[in-house]
């Protein structure tokens, strides 16, 4: 199946379950009032951010080094086992296609992943370069080098005798072409996310362990509660809460982000065999026959990861079963056997069920609730999310603040997806 036909499937999926209306609830005039200074009456915070995954952390950490008092809220934590933003690792590249707003947010992205990774006292980013396989030098490819040369990306591209020769680990079989991107790499996610996060409280922010609820609009603030661990009221909400947007907004936002079931596995090279290493390895893509899987060496002993880049199922954020399936075993040893036959039968030493927030155009949601302009909705990270993060809060804080005066691309807004 080719990408345009997967992203024609997903698509029809998608449409078929958004049945859900467009708005979801109404506030009064007084709520629509464009967002003031903190005043006496509201006895609450600058900003609220609801999710500590990837975007609420660095929307905080930003936030709180322009002075706002800033209060973080997430109901298992942050980087949690059922959070978008936990597990061990995610890539970092900054090759796009014809997405150039990404390439560009993605590598804004990695020099502050960079700097926060050397202000640990053990490194978070391993930059092991990022290299795409391919069968034949397409549309997309030639999209994603014309727009790294722009960008002044350092990259390099490889044909079947030059990888052969650098990575002789990897099985070339269908492999017509290569490149590299030499600044990208792999970090650790949930470690990484954490830090930010303590960064963030270090500059002011505070976190809440506690379930917040929809908003609650008023004419002093937005009310939010907390269920049994009482309200927060703040000038400004900012919910970044990934998979469960639908669940707090289903009038407003429904199945325009649906959330989808993925799997990922760590596998154990043999004994000594330190070809799957860092050192020995970039991470990868393999985009042969229009599937992609994607994956990284052994970061810290974890093992080697393997994905499959493919929407899965739906998903309940909160209640499912997080238990891998035979049928994602055997389709990544299949895989296995075709481009790294010596972990063909490797020991599977860990895996994980996560989630993606899939928008129907696979854009990041960046918008004001409708009826209030004072609530703000971001999600949508669509398998693609992580990496942008430090740009994204960037962006997110001064929209927040009131400093981007820009208005809002299109593909971003609630209208378009």
């Amino acid at each position: 199946m080719s990408r345009r036909e997967k992203r024609t499937t997903r698509r029809r999926v998608l449409q078929g379950l958004a049945a859900a209306s467009l708005f979801g609830w109404k506030a009064g005039d007084a709520a629509r009032r464009p967002a003031r200074a903190l005043s006496a009456r509201t006895a609450g915070v600058d900003v609220a951010i609801i999710g500590a995954g990837v975007f609420g952390a660095w929307t905080a950490w930003h936030l709180a080094r322009k002075g706002l008092s800033v209060v973080l809220v997430d109901a298992h934590g942050p980087a949690n086992a059922r959070a978008s933003s936990g597990g061990e690792n995610r890539v970092l590249r900054v090759a796009y296609g014809t997405a150039r707003h990404y390439a560009r947010w993605a590598l804004e992205s990695l020099r502050p992943w960079r700097e926060l990774s050397e202000r640990q006292s053990a490194p978070l980013f391993f930059p092991t370069g990022v290299l795409w396989l391919a069968r034949e030098r397409d549309a997309y490819i030639d999209d994603s080098l014309k727009t790294l040369a722009e960008l002044g990306v350092r990259h390099e591209i490889l044909d079947p005798s030059q990888l052969a020769q650098r990575w002789p680990q990897i099985s070339l079989d269908g492999v017509g072409i290569g490149f590299l991107e030499h600044d990208g790499g792999g970090i650790l996610a949930r470690r990484a996310v954490q830090a930010v996060v303590r960064e963030a409280q270090a500059a002011g922010a505070s976190l809440r362990i506690a379930a917040a609820r929809a908003p609650e609009p008023q004419a002093a603030g937005v009310r939010v509660p907390l269920g049994d661990d009482g309200e927060i009221i703040a000038e400004r909400v900012v919910y970044a809460c990934g998979p469960w947007l639908p669940k707090l907004f289903p009038g407003l936002i429904g199945n325009r982000i649906l959330p989808t079931r993925q799997e990922v596995y760590f596998f154990g090279a043999a004994a000594g065999d330190r070809r799957f290493l860092p050192r020995q390895l970039p991470v990868w893509a393999d985009f042969n026959e229009g599937d992609i899987f994607y994956g990284l060496p052994d970061l810290e002993g974890r093992g080697f990861k393997v994905a499959h880049h493919a929407f899965g199922e739906p998903i309940d954020p909160e209640t499912a079963d997080r238990r891998i399936s035979p049928a994602g075993v055997r389709e990544v040893r299949a895989f296995l056997r075709r481009r790294f036959p010596a972990l063909a039968e490797a020991p599977l030493i860990g895996a994980r069920v996560c989630q993606y927030s899939v928008r129907m155009n696979e854009d990041f949601l960046i918008d004001r609730h409708p009826h209030d302009p004072r609530v703000w909705l971001v999600g949508g990270g669509s398998g693609h999310g992580f990496k942008h993060g430090p740009a994204l809060g960037s962006y997110l804080a001064r929209l927040v603040a009131g400093e981007e005066k820009s208005p809002i691309p299109g593909r971003f807004r609630l209208s378009n997806g």
